[in-house]
């Protein structure tokens, strides 16, 4: 079938207060960037693509945009930002949102709301809410007394409810265009007729957009790229080795087993930051890239190509893997073969993954249903564009009475991020880094509306704010950690976004005659 029917939009709300309205295309001849720029011509959208073990491009790309309300979080305040043309209905929802509990409490509303058939046809995200969870949400978990000054004012979480979505099925060369039609609950005949005539509307206007043209150009890159220079930095090299020293003494004396110290780059920035996330896809391809820009309820915009899942439920099992353990590949088979057996061999880079495997045990256990918990992956090597990792993964399936939000409280933020024991190494890292992380080392991803949930760690990330761009990097801390080893750590992760600014710079358009 290549598009939904009315009879089914009638049975459905009968049912859920969402129901997709979509149809497919053939889309052989398009891009998720050149329809990106069609569909959103520079307003608030996020794209999603994935790239798998390095060398090939995930099925699905998906882009969200014109969402029916976008909530953003400063503390336990949240503002609300419905969309200019919200219904009757869509202001009935969104006063049920709480705005002095926090965001977590806010997601939790929404989602008990919000539900959606689940249509076997279309691609595994088709509606939900979607955007970042800032680092600093963890202050609506756990009691942590000490915030670092917050020099950007930026929006601790930024979740956007989503109505319409562009799907890209790259295999079968489809195009899904979904519009999540709000339909409440107990709307009349009369008033579901109205819905599913302005959705069809909605869809036309999504596929005549891409049936023009694309202006954008294709670019020349330069025989060599000089990556951008940081032109501040929050913490410099001696003060973040000192850092070091003290979290070393920490772990001496007992308080913790481990602690990610992390320190924020700024960079100069002259080009439109989609540039940068189109340079990022062809230096650091990872299985998240991300592209979001808002500036309908903040000035906010996030390029991103993370390696890491924070936390996943499908169909009711929750999923994390942990990944920590890095070396760059070889420079043929052999070498490459070499350097994995260095990693998965030695011993600092198995004790400390293996104490993240064990706290990814224990959020698991927090939420998943007795006996269900399982390792299906441990110290696996994994092979990127660039280096390799150790990974692991654990499952469980979800308890009756917990829910996705659930699953994410269990176990925010990353042990990769933050250290072991958790509350104890944040509030270190309170006491030691100079600034709020911001999305720093919170999540990008997707709280959908039939119960499942896919985030990705932020982290090789560039957030832009106020005409600002900035790239924030971590290093894990042991009782045998180098202080300069750690700080060039930081350097080497940071460089991938450095690089991708001084791309982007550096391309020139080809020029059409």
């Amino acid at each position: 079938m290549n598009r939904s029917t009315w009879e089914q939009f009638e049975l459905d709300s009968q049912h859920h207060t969402i129901v997709p309205v979509w149809r497919s295309l053939i889309a052989d001849t398009e891009t998720p960037v050149a329809a990106f720029r069609k569909l959103t011509e520079g307003r608030d959208a996020t794209l999603f693509e994935s790239v798998e073990h390095g060398d090939r491009w995930g099925r699905f790309s998906f882009i969200a945009l014109d969402p029916f309300v976008t909530l953003s979080a400063n503390g336990l305040a949240v503002h609300v930002s419905p969309a200019p043309e919200a219904d009757d209905l869509v202001a009935e929802l969104m006063d049920a949102v709480p705005t002095d509990r926090g965001i977590l409490a806010a997601l939790d509303v929404l989602l008990n709301r919000l539900s959606a058939p689940k249509y076997p046809e279309l691609p595994p995200f088709h509606g939900g809410i979607s955007g970042y969870l800032g680092y600093d949400v963890v202050r609506e978990i756990e009691r942590l007394t000490s915030v670092p000054h917050d020099d950007l004012g930026m929006p601790d979480a930024i979740m956007s409810v989503t109505r319409l979505v562009a799907a890209f099925d790259h295999f079968a060369q489809r195009l899904w265009l979904i519009d999540n039609v709000y339909v409440g609950a107990g709307s009349d005949l009369a008033m579901l007729g109205r819905l599913y005539q302005r959705s069809q509307r909605r869809l036309d206007d999504l596929a005549t957009r891409l049936s023009g043209a694309d202006d954008t150009a294709l670019l020349e890159p330069p025989d060599r790229v000089e990556p951008a220079t940081p032109i501040a930095v929050s913490m410099p090299a001696s003060a973040f080795e000192d850092a070091v020293e003290v979290a070393r003494e920490y772990i001496r004396a007992g308080d913790i087993f481990q602690v990610v110290l992390s320190r924020r780059f700024e960079v100069g920035l002259t080009v439109d930051p989609f540039e940068v996330y189109r340079a990022l896809r062809q230096v650091n391809p990872s299985p998240y890239m991300f592209f979001m820009r808002q500036r309908d309820a903040a000035d906010v915009t996030l390029v991103g190509s993370s390696p890491e899942p924070m936390a996943q439920v499908i169909d009711g099992e929750a999923i994390i893997r942990p990944i920590a353990g890095t070396r760059f590949r070889g420079a043929d088979e052999a070498h490459d073969r070499r350097l994995a057996a260095e990693l998965s061999e030695h011993p600092k880079e198995r004790a400390e993954h293996v104490m993240l495997v064990d706290l990814a045990r224990n959020d698991i256990g927090r939420i998943a249903q007795f006996g269900t918990q399982r390792m299906t992956e441990l110290l696996t090597v994994e092979r990127y564009s660039h280096v390799m990792h150790l990974t692991s993964e654990v499952r469980g399936q979800v308890r009756d009475d917990a829910s996705s939000v659930d699953v994410f409280r269990a176990s925010f933020p990353a042990g990769t991020v933050s250290g072991a024991p958790k509350v104890r190494a944040m509030e270190i890292i309170d006491e030691i880094e100079p600034v709020k992380r911001g999305p720093y080392g919170g999540v990008f991803g997707y709280f959908d509306f039939s119960g499942n949930l896919d985030t990705a760690i932020v982290i090789r990330t560039m957030v832009c704010t106020g005409g600002r761009a900035f790239v924030q990097a971590g290093a894990g801390v042991v009782v045998g950690s180098d202080p300069s080893d750690e700080e060039l750590e930081t350097r080497n992760k940071a460089n991938a976004l450095f690089h991708a600014v001084g791309l982007a710079v550096a391309s020139t358009p080809v020029e059409t005659a």
